[in-house]
């Protein structure tokens, strides 16, 4: 695959990681599934089962591992075309991915931010 293609592919792939990262660790249709797993990596006992439940609670960790997934079912590998452009190809899918979900996280502030100061003034101009 040429450079321009496989920069392509990253920046591409990096989406899918980031959607099913950021919707696991953040959104309500996960929420009980993720407040067990909140809860099972503070009170859990054993370290190896907190360390195991709590990637289910970090979209950084968790994104590793769907990088993983997409990686064995796409075969995309970058710079080289052995195991070591999986490697390569890895980390800058989680790169890439988590700067997507910290620009999605910003937006979505700012549009409650908006909301927020809009109910206020409609308050105030009510009153």
């Amino acid at each position: 695959m040429e450079i321009y293609t496989q920069i392509q592919w990253l920046f591409l792939l990096a989406l899918p990681i980031a959607c099913v990262a950021w919707t696991v660790t953040h959104e309500e249709i996960f929420r009980e599934p993720r407040e067990y797993c909140i809860r099972r990596s503070q009170n859990d006992k054993a370290m190896l089962q907190r360390k195991f439940f709590y990637l289910f609670t970090c979209e950084y960790c968790f994104s590793h591992y769907i990088t993983i997934f997409f990686l064995i079912l796409t075969g995309y590998k970058l710079l080289l075309n052995d195991w070591r452009g999986y490697l390569i190809a890895g980390f800058a899918l989680v790169w890439i991915a988590n700067i997507y979900m910290n620009i999605y996280g910003l937006i979505r502030q700012a549009i409650k931010k908006e909301i927020t100061e809009i109910k206020v003034l409609e308050k105030e101009t009510k009153e």
